[in-house]
């Protein structure tokens, strides 16, 4: 059977005006700010009291395959709405590092899409290139300043501010710039991280209004004096620049469905190393103009949910409803033991081997006091058996659960599940972070190992240690913690599946994004700079002499 690609589907969907989407939305076409027919910015004075009720959906760990958690998250709010409850789904925008690498885009997939796929994508609105515009003009005015004096004294060797591109490219992460003789600037080690890992993008992402994006972004931290002292943006006279820059990326973006209901796309920090979630303000317009607001968490619960309920949640001033974590049966069979390659072959053993995975993350969500709901995301491999072996794992935890084939069925394969979260949200949720930012940063980093990793403790490389003395020593101890780590596993080592005990978290590095508001304990083997794999999906994307793109998922 030839089945379409993504892509194919995508291009065969009968779009809406955006003026129609905003209206079904509740906003007045007469207040977008439209982009072509199929896309539009929303000005920030429409955000309103947030009315709806907030889903997180979440994921188990993932397998390097991907297990479709934002096309469940755009096919249960379809599903919502076709069963008359006003739903917005609020998700991040894809990064081309991954569009043109390995892991593809993010609009969902089969009949459970956000459209116009193509262009949100490849170049969207331009927020990317915002980003990394704002990010580039505090390095250039950075270096800029040393060029010609250095009043400030700044200590070459203490430089911490990067530059960025939104792309997979390994040669950028360790450089010299400034070669090439006086003129040039003074050479220095630089190097790059790739755009959703930039400090600007948290900021952009957390920040709730202009004034306080400029104040996040003044409070940049750079680099040190000869002195050992802290240089900020604000020391360069970099925020109005830059905040200027960002002017319209501040604004969500309104987009649709494939089933035309409306979605809001904003912002696209990564979960493993930034985190790992669309914008607040984003998520507060969901609020104010649905009945259920659904929101996307990077990853599995263990990076992108405890970031959201722990550090988002909190700066946000909202609070969820409830949780769903979306498992799948090949990635309970390779946290079973199976290899990648081998888990669309039937397995029940290994599913049952793999849950203690899934289990797990069910046990860490319901510490913050949320009702939680299983969305099993079926796929064509799956077997009767072992999706019936799944079902009586979950009611032997106690946990609410549905088959989601919102791939395939579009809404009406979302129904089942919109029920269940319907009748979760009836239950009472008691909402609390888990733990206070007041605390000290290692009790926090511990907390996080212990509760929600399953770690027996964490190791510090020295010079992490040094780092988290000098940040509370310049009064960042009251900060949240986000954690940089793995993807693959509870644990810091992507090899160590299932439901690891008998380890401990190494943080090897410490960083502060003073702007963001959070500190950054760097665990295992994460890179802020991704390269591409050796055959990139770039290599099958194409136009024809219409314009048309092909190999695009």
């Amino acid at each position: 059977m030839n089945v379409p690609s993504d892509l194919e589907i995508a291009q065969k969907a009968r779009l809406l005006p955006i003026e129609e989407i905003a209206e079904r939305m509740g906003v007045p076409p007469s207040r977008i700010e439209k982009y072509g027919h199929y896309k539009a910015k929303l000005p920030l004075d429409l955000i309103g009291e947030p009315k709806g009720k907030l889903v997180l959906i979440t994921a188990m760990n993932p397998t390097p395959l991907g297990e479709g958690k934002t096309t469940v998250s755009i096919g249960l709010s379809m599903a919502l709405n076709r069963r008359g409850v006003k739903s917005v789904v609020a998700l991040r925008e894809p990064s081309l590092g991954p569009v043109f690498g390995v892991k593809g885009g993010a609009t969902g997939g089969g009949y459970s899409q956000v459209l116009p796929m193509e262009d949100i994508n490849l170049h969207f609105t331009g927020d990317f290139h915002a980003v990394s515009s704002a990010h580039n003009l505090l390095s250039a005015m950075l270096d800029n300043h040393v060029h010609h004096g250095n009043d400030l004294g700044i200590d070459l060797r203490r430089i911490t501010w990067p530059r960025t591109v939104d792309m997979n490219d390994r040669a950028l992460r360790q450089l010299v710039v400034g070669l090439g003789g006086r003129s040039n600037g003074f050479p220095r080690e630089d190097g790059f991280v790739i755009t959703p890992a930039s400090e600007v993008m948290a900021i952009l992402g957390l920040a709730t209004s202009y004034s306080d994006l400029k104040r996040r972004l003044g409070n940049v931290l750079v680099g040190f004096t000869y002195g050992r002292e802290p240089v900020y943006a604000k020391d360069l006279k970099a925020q109005g620049a830059m905040a200027a820059l960002l002017r319209d990326a501040l604004k969500p973006n309104l987009v649709q469905t494939i089933e035309n209901t409306p979605a809001l796309i904003h912002t696209g920090p990564f979960a493993n190393i930034a985190h790992g979630t669309n914008s607040i303000v984003s998520t507060r317009m969901a609020m104010a103009y649905s009945d259920v607001a659904v929101v996307e968490a990077g990853f599995g619960a263990d990076l992108g949910a405890e970031k959201f309920l722990d550090l988002v949640s909190p700066m946000g001033g909202f609070s969820p409803s409830a949780v769903v974590i979306v498992a799948t049966v090949r990635a309970l069979k390779y946290h079973g033991g199976v290899p990648k390659k081998e888990v669309s072959r039937p397995d029940p053993a290994a599913l049952e081997r793999g849950f203690p995975n899934l289990q797990k993350h069910i046990e860490n969500m319901r510490k913050y006091g949320l009702p939680v709901v299983v969305a099993i995301n079926r796929f064509p491999t799956d077997t009767e058996e072992e999706l019936s072996t799944l079902s009586r794992l979950l009611e032997a935890e106690g946990v609410a659960h549905a088959l989601t084939e919102v791939w395939a069925k579009g809404s009406e394969g979302g129904l089942a599940l919109a029920d269940t979260v319907l009748e979760a949200l009836k239950r009472p949720s008691n909402y609390r972070p888990l733990y206070d930012w007041s605390l000290p940063i290692k009790e926090k980093i511990e907390i996080i190992a212990r509760e929600i990793y399953g770690a027996d403790g964490v190791l510090y490389y020295p010079e992490a240690e040094r780092a988290i003395r000098r940040y509370e020593k310049l009064g960042y101890g009251g900060l949240p913690i986000c954690m940089a780590k793995t993807q693959y596993s509870l644990s810091d080592d992507p090899k160590k599946l299932g439901r690891p005990t008998g380890f401990k978290i190494t943080v090897r590095e410490v960083r502060i994004l003073a702007g963001a508001g959070f500190i950054v304990p760097i665990t295992g083997d994460i890179m802020t700079m991704p390269g591409l794999p050796k055959t990139p999906a770039a290599v099958k994307v194409d136009i024809d002499d219409q314009g048309r793109i092909y190999g695009l998922f």
